[in-house]
């Protein structure tokens, strides 16, 4: 049975039932979904805004939107499913389970991309604009929908006696997801065993919020600015936050017959990819704006 107890103990936070979900008419929604679903909505009209205030069509990016969540949703649950084939090729039947978590936001991501490319291709859409604007609804939704893992009492790392070190009770935790630094440093409180981790769900959303003022200074203050460059600022920033916060996660996917996290080795990548992308360009630009003698101004569209 869920204790339904979440403490923050060094902050003197303490909250008491917090639900895993909501029962209507004897059906039970998880709060993890709801929050998934309030991230996406708000993440379709922050970009449906964007494209308004920067001169697109909104309508494009809601019929974008819809296609790209659906996709998403899928991609996020098969690279989540494939990294964690050692139990679902024994549990076949859980696979379509998302209900208690299971979703990776690399392979959203990917399946976002991939359906951006398509759409635009279709619609006659500009690519890097389109991936630009949809951007920023994407990091506003994985700061929201990190919500979801609280709820959820997942995506934790390992011990801390931090600041903001969280304490779940063990009972309300998967197993698995214990470590045995975790158990040397069990709390007893009011007779209930308590783990005390890093609430990397906050670290990430927090993290999150910074990448989305970044992006929207990019977008609408920046001086030099080219299609593409927000994405990639983008990729950048997430990449190495993401880098720090995996690395601190005790359910991490790995790359099968290794030990190396799979999401923290992909993050690195494309934050070298995307930081030598943003570097080669802005070079170039500086370039074309001083010509080949270094005084004639030029043109350039980024990569």
């Amino acid at each position: 049975m869920v204790n339904g107890t979440i403490r923050f103990p060094h902050l003197g936070i303490t909250l008491d039932h917090v639900i895993k979900s909501v029962s209507i008419g004897g059906f039970e929604i998880a709060c993890y979904g709801m929050v998934l679903a309030a991230a996406m909505v708000t993440g379709l009209l922050l970009a449906m805004r964007v494209a308004e205030r920067t001169g697109q069509k909104s309508d494009d990016y809601f019929d974008l939107g819809i296609i790209a969540i659906l996709v998403s949703v899928l991609c996020a649950r098969a690279y989540y499913v494939v990294f964690s084939w050692d139990y679902y090729g024994k549990h076949p039947a859980e696979i379509l389970n998302i209900r208690e978590g299971g979703l990776a936001i690399y392979g959203g991501v990917i399946g976002g991309i991939l359906t951006v490319a398509v759409f635009c291709k279709i619609r006659k859409i500009k690519y890097r604009k389109a991936l630009d604007t949809a951007a920023l609804g994407l990091v506003w939704g994985q700061a929201v929908g990190r919500w979801g893992n609280f709820f959820n009492r997942e995506a934790f790392g390992g011990y801390t006696d931090g600041l903001f070190a969280m304490q779940l009770p063990v009972p309300d935790v998967r197993s698995h997801e214990i470590t045995e630094e975790m158990w040397e440093h069990v709390r007893t409180i009011g007779g209930v065993d308590y783990i005390q981790v890093h609430p990397t769900f906050l670290y990430e959303s927090v993290w999150n919020l910074g990448v989305l003022a970044v992006l929207l200074y990019l977008t609408f203050r920046a001086k030099r600015r080219y299609d593409g460059k927000v994405f990639l600022s983008y990729l950048l920033l997430y990449g190495i936050g993401r880098f720090w916060i995996e690395g601190l996660r005790t359910d991490q996917l790995l790359i099968p017959g290794t030990t190396l996290p799979v999401s923290q080795i992909l993050s690195c990548v494309i934050a070298v990819f995307a930081g030598i992308l943003l570097i080669v360009n802005h070079w170039r630009k500086s370039t074309m704006e001083k010509g080949p003698d270094g005084s004639a101004p030029g043109k350039d569209k980024g990569l």
